[in-house]
């Protein structure tokens, strides 16, 4: 079997894996990227590496969240065995890691059958790369500083940075009307009263989620659909928005929830048709809390 067959054979795999795993907890009423942060273990935020200090991002924050929860793990940071020896520590005997994935291209040579592009250069093939991380609970002895207590998430503290961000981003936020929405075409977001709202902090977890698809005007991340509401299209780009949402929320310290459960069904219906869906949603998401969170000052890079 040829490297191309065997890197194909391993994505497709990881790609069914994944999406199987996610369809079942979305089945069973669990949404991946919306879990039980109140449980006190581990603080809010996106998985961080150990080593380097850099954000995980895409499909991985879903795999790691959920690694997270299933074995309540306190700290938000991974690494792999070969980084915990060079930190001076060791994975303890008997842990299971956790798989997570990055992709990647390469070019085939020396094959007949090889695709080849418009000009006649040689195509890439997208594949994806397995490799296993493990919590810094399971690991000892690691030259790294100590997790933090995990503290009642503080308003007074919550609220003034993620108004730092709308501030920043200047983005065309309007309250207006009742209901909440992005218009591409006018390129502007409308919410309702902030006083609308039972808790305040849910005008900000709105707006965050509008302002996900303030990103995919064609002028920034260019990835809004043709299509309207109600398409399949339409129910991906909710899917990108749910999650960046939820990504910007936990690295703001906003408990994330599910800001519109009517789309649950046809998140299923996409998942199901295609295993690479939840993968494009989740590696768009990451991109669009990147871009809204790089307005924040002295923000870390990105992994």
């Amino acid at each position: 079997m040829s490297f191309q067959d065997k890197a194909t054979r391993s994505g497709t795999n990881l790609y069914s894996e994944v999406t199987d795993r996610i369809v079942a907890q979305l089945e069973e009423g669990i949404v991946p990227w919306v879990r039980p942060w109140d449980d006190g273990s581990a603080a809010l935020g996106l998985p961080r590496n150990a080593g380097t200090g850099r954000r995980y991002s895409g499909i991985n924050v879903l795999i790691l969240w959920s690694r997270l929860f299933e074995q309540g793990y306190s700290s938000q940071r991974w690494l792999t065995y070969a980084q915990a020896q060079a930190l001076g520590g060791n994975v303890r005997k008997g842990e299971q890691g956790t798989t997570v994935c990055y992709a990647d291209r390469f070019t085939p040579k020396d094959r007949d059958d090889a695709s080849t592009g418009p000009d006649g250069e040689p195509r890439q093939i997208a594949f994806l790369k397995r490799f296993t991380v493990f919590n810094i609970d399971q690991c000892d002895g690691l030259a790294v500083e100590p997790t933090a207590p995990v503290s009642t998430w503080n308003k007074a503290l919550i609220i003034p940075r993620a108004q730092l961000l709308m501030d920043s981003i200047q983005a065309d936020i309007r309250v207006c009307g009742g209901e909440a929405y992005y218009a591409p075409q006018d390129d502007h977001i409308c919410v309702p009263q902030p006083e609308h709202y039972y808790e305040p902090i849910n005008w900000y977890r709105t707006v965050l989620h509008e302002l996900g698809h303030w990103t995919g005007h064609r002028s920034r991340l260019d990835r809004l659909p043709d299509s309207g509401f109600g398409s399949p299209a339409y129910a991906r780009e909710e899917l990108v928005a749910e999650m960046a949402s939820a990504f910007l929320c936990a690295e703001l310290g906003i408990v994330p929830t599910v800001r519109h459960a009517d789309y649950l069904g046809a998140w299923l219906t996409v998942l199901r048709e295609d295993s690479k869906a939840i993968f494009r949603a989740a590696s768009q998401a990451s991109k669009a809390a990147d871009y809204l969170l790089a307005f924040l000052p002295q923000e870390e890079d990105v992994a």
